[in-house]
């Protein structure tokens, strides 16, 4: 089913306050309780609304360190990349990762208290990956700008 503006304007909200009471909600978006709850109800059993999170604050979590590690694989079969991805997944630090068109094949994003713990996750976990085959990592040096909201 196709999105009209009502929808849009309760997914703009809901990206930047997903803790929102409906009340709250159906205020700010200009509708009823009952036809707020209703559409987004609607927009969860599409999967427009995929899930809701609590989003920490990285630094006072002890992790202000983040580093993107690009990977590239030995090979290029299913069967290497599958076991990349599933190995990768079960690493604690790594944040995401995207299968890549370009130089390196993956991109992970790596949070870590600073570059000691950096390293640690490097030789623990990174160095074991399957498949792997090189890595170059670099390091943020600040954000600029991050959001988790899509144009909507």
């Amino acid at each position: 089913m196709a999105l009209d503006e009502t929808d849009r304007r309760i997914l703009r909200v809901l990206q930047r306050k997903g803790r929102m009471s409906n009340a709250d909600l159906s205020e700010a978006v200009n509708l009823s309780a009952s036809a707020c709850h209703r559409r987004v109800q609607r927009l969860e059993a599409e999967g427009y609304i995929r899930d809701y999170v609590a989003l920490l604050n990285a630094r006072k979590m002890g992790l202000p360190t983040t580093v993107f590690v690009e990977i590239t694989l030995s090979a290029q079969a299913d069967e290497v990349l599958e076991a990349f991805e599933t190995a990768v997944q079960r690493v604690p630090a790594v944040l995401e990762c995207h299968l890549m068109a370009g130089t390196a094949d993956y991109i992970l994003k790596v949070v870590a208290e600073d570059t000691e713990d950096f390293a640690r996750i490097h030789r623990q976990y990174l160095t074991r990956l399957p498949g792997v085959a090189q890595m170059q990592s670099s390091f943020a040096l600040k954000t600029v700008f991050k959001t988790t909201a899509l144009p909507v």
